[in-house]
């Protein structure tokens, strides 16, 4: 029986919140191949509860395009957290 899982390395631009939360503009994630983009969502609240009531309303990009939260992440994609800004 194989185990072994392969992995991929995404990288997550920070923004608003999630900016504040991890004091950082962007991270390195390893997740598991096969991974969509609300994944990295479920992964960061676990990781960042304080985070969880945004999961629902923020927008995912990737590679500068808004995409489902289905979508299917490859290696050395580029992702965006976008929440709701507001301002004036």
């Amino acid at each position: 029986m194989n185990t072994h899982i392969d992995l991929i390395t995404v990288t997550i631009k920070l923004f608003a919140i999630y900016q504040e939360v991890y004091q950082k503009s962007e991270i390195n994630l390893t997740i598991p191949a096969n991974s969509k983009a609300q994944d990295i969502l479920s992964i960061m609240s676990k990781e960042k509860p304080l985070l969880k009531s945004w999961i629902n309303i923020t927008k995912i990009a990737v590679n500068l395009e808004i995409v489902n939260p289905d979508y299917l992440l490859h290696n050395g994609d580029e992702i965006a957290l976008i929440p709701p800004v507001s301002g004036g």
